[in-house]
């Protein structure tokens, strides 16, 4: 147990204070997940077949995706443009959060992120507002993913585990969600400053190389095979410690999927010998921490990436955000 908490520690501490693991996050995090695997005890034939074949599906999605991206992204700028024109540009921030929010439940949270880092590199935007934006809209693709089993592996692995239909999520956690992918747009809107200027607009965005997509898609492979071994060799810690607890405790104990998959911590907290309300508890505590931190959701590693944004500058407007707003949910599920 010590050793894990070490490992823990690390895996939250070091990418703020070392440039070189921040670069490469995802080599980083997979060395401490066959690290934590390993002294676990949890290491054997299973687990490396699994962590060999889970991250196969998010990876093609990832490449096609940015094959898609790739061909189509003289339109998709164009369109950009042509929006932000008849829009105002506050509106149009706005409305982008909400849709690609909602969205990312069918076309996934991965696709999602894609779209929009091509918008963010089309607007012209100050460092700050490039940021928020991006944070902002991560959080919003996060939460509205979970709404169906398509949009990301937490939902995925929760609907596999209770053993519930296709829109059981919708119905359970949607009138929650919706309403927080709509004020995230909202928030967009008044924190975001538009440039006054708008001659800096232009459809001749550099377009990513086959190579720059083909290494993208295998740090992503890399980074989900890290996040599995991560997140199985920590199950004695949350067998021990985290089961069991109340759900009001448990709901502050998930910000741990600020930098742990949050798929595998669904896979290990959820049972279908759960209530309604402490199932809900459990998903909100997971999806909306995942936004504070570049760890914490694929489509934070893949915008992070794509921006060039530190852990810091993440974690300096995404933890106060993520903080508020669980403080603002554990009222909602647990006092009214």
């Amino acid at each position: 147990m010590i050793g894990l908490v070490v490992i823990l520690i690390l895996v939250l501490f070091l990418p703020f204070s070392l440039k070189k693991i921040e670069h490469n996050l995802e080599i980083f995090l997979f060395v401490m997940g066959i690290a934590a695997a390993w002294i676990s005890g949890m290491m054997n034939v299973h687990l490396i077949e699994k962590a060999l074949i889970d991250p196969i599906t998010i990876t093609l999605a990832v490449l096609i995706a940015g094959l898609v991206c790739k061909w189509g992204q003289v339109q998709l700028e164009k369109s950009i443009l042509w929006m932000n024109t008849i829009l105002s540009p506050r509106i149009f921030f706005g409305l982008t959060v909400i849709i690609l929010g909602l969205a990312s439940s069918i076309i996934t949270a991965i696709i999602a992120a894609i779209v929009l880092v091509i918008i963010i590199n089309v607007l012209p935007l100050d460092r700050k507002s490039e940021i928020r934006f991006t944070v902002l809209a991560c959080f919003s693709i996060g939460l509205g993913a979970a709404l169906t089993p398509i949009g990301e592996p937490l939902a995925t692995i929760t609907i596999s585990k209770v053993n519930e239909d296709f829109f059981y999520l919708l119905k359970l956690i949607g009138p929650e969600v919706i309403p927080a992918v709509v004020i995230f747009g909202i928030l967009t809107m008044l924190l975001v400053k538009p440039q006054e200027s708008t001659d800096g607009l232009t459809a001749e965005q550099k377009v990513e190389s086959y190579k720059e997509i083909l290494l993208r898609s295998a740090k992503i492979y890399l980074f989900v095979m890290g996040l599995t071994f991560l997140g199985h060799g920590f199950e004695p810690l949350i067998n021990e410690y985290i089961l069991g607890l109340d759900p009001m405790l448990l709901y502050w104990i998930n910000m741990i999927s600020a930098i742990l998959d949050n798929a595998t911590l669904a896979a290990a907290e959820i049972s279908p010998a759960m209530d309604q309300a402490t199932i809900q508890a459990v998903l909100m505590g997971l999806i909306i921490s995942g936004g504070m931190l570049i760890p914490g959701n694929i489509p934070n590693i893949i915008a992070a990436g794509k921006l060039n944004i530190t852990s810091k500058e993440w974690a300096s407007f995404g933890v106060p955000v993520g903080l508020i707003t669980m403080a603002v949910y554990f009222v909602i599920l647990f006092v009214f």
